[in-house]
């Protein structure tokens, strides 16, 4: 029961991310802040990792690679979000 329980929650949570990442892809078609797609970018790679986790969790798999993933999609948050801010020198 509990394996069922785990596997609901995981995919809860990737299809979480994946419609955050329809929602930011969809604003920067509309804007092209590149913000946007480096959000959306970051949001797949968190939902695919979560699936693919989840799968690896269900098979008997528990490494920190998954760890590394999730570490490099809040780094291109983290650089996103610094590029937005950049000081840009004025003309």
């Amino acid at each position: 029961m509990e394996d069922i329980i785990h596997g609901m929650i995981f995919g809860a949570v990737a299809t979480g991310f994946l419609v955050a990442s329809a929602f930011f892809y969809r604003f920067w078609r509309k804007t092209g802040d590149r913000l946007f797609a480096w959000f959306a970018l970051s949001f797949v790679v968190l939902g695919i990792n979560r699936i693919a986790s989840g799968v690896a969790l269900g098979h008997g798999y528990e490494g920190d690679s998954f760890y590394w993933v999730r570490f490099a999609a809040f780094a291109v948050i983290l650089v996103a979000i610094l590029d937005k801010n950049r000081l840009v020198p004025k003309a």
